[in-house]
């Protein structure tokens, strides 16, 4: 059974990793995920050559280098956390100076907030209510698991078209980005710090190219909507799938809606 992920993302791609069987099977090189957010798709994949992981928000990036280099600090921490409102709060605003102080915090609160949004005000400070949520925050063998398949993977914050430096002949790059355009009243947008602009899909089609040009392999989610689909038409396969539409929780809004997944891999 692969691994879940340690954190709940809203626009995660859990969903997928059942229709991702012949690209774990098949044999490319290194693993390039620039928009990494929960990680379930690297989490599932486990590649088994470098993993250039890396996302522009800070915090989720500094949790995930905390995990790798001390997993077990991260949990002793967590393991002093309580779940309860009062105390959620009390974590929610105090400061924590070491970077493993921070990544506990960031788990406990992904874990224990409304729907495990990741939102903050124009401040830039972490502002999400808590959730009243009874499931234990604390998996101390998954957070385990996660540093281990982090060990050999290159983490950083950095903007997503920077990773064509790395990208080499047979590798493998999963493009998740947030979502410019609605789809079926699809509400991700609202929970991104900085919306993903029109520009910026036009930017990662042509990073798209880049990869192509250099021999290496892509898989591309994004919103079923017209506009994408004609900045993304490069001959390759698109392929619509039907998902569950919902961020998490037991009030989040449910129903169904399309994804594309753009492609030139055996999926």
């Amino acid at each position: 059974m692969p691994m879940k992920p340690f954190l709940r993302w809203a626009g995660g791609k859990s969903w997928l990793i059942k229709h991702l069987d012949a690209i774990k099977r098949s044999r490319y090189r290194n693993y390039h995920e620039p928009f990494l957010g929960g990680g379930s798709t690297f989490f599932y994949l486990r590649p088994a050559g470098t993993a250039y992981l890396s996302d522009l928000n800070a915090d989720l990036i500094d949790t995930y280098k905390a995990l790798k280099r001390d997993a077990k600090g991260v949990i002793q921490i967590l393991e002093t956390f309580s779940n309860n409102e009062r105390e959620y709060y009390k974590i929610r605003d105090r400061e924590y100076k070491t970077r493993i102080q921070r990544a506990a915090k960031f788990i406990y609160l992904n874990q224990t907030s409304f729907n495990g949004i990741y939102r903050v005000n124009l401040n830039g400070v972490y502002n999400v209510p808590y959730g009243f949520r009874t499931k234990n925050f604390l998996d101390r063998d998954n957070l385990l698991a996660a540093q281990a398949a982090l060990k050999s993977a290159d983490i950083d914050t950095i903007d997503f078209f920077e990773i064509s430096q790395h990208i080499k002949r047979h590798d493998l790059i999963f493009l998740d980005p947030p979502y410019t355009v609605s789809h079926n009243n699809n509400g991700f947008i609202k929970y991104n710090e900085k919306i993903f602009s029109l520009e910026d899909q036009i930017r990662l089609s042509e990073l798209i190219t880049a990869i192509k040009r250099k021999g290496a392999y892509y898989i591309l989610t994004n919103a079923a909507h017209k506009t994408i689909e004609d900045i993304f038409e490069k001959g390759d396969k698109k392929i619509i799938l039907n998902r569950a539409s919902r961020v998490g929780g037991t009030y989040a809004n449910r129903g169904q809606t399309n994804e594309y997944v753009f492609t030139n891999t055996v999926l």
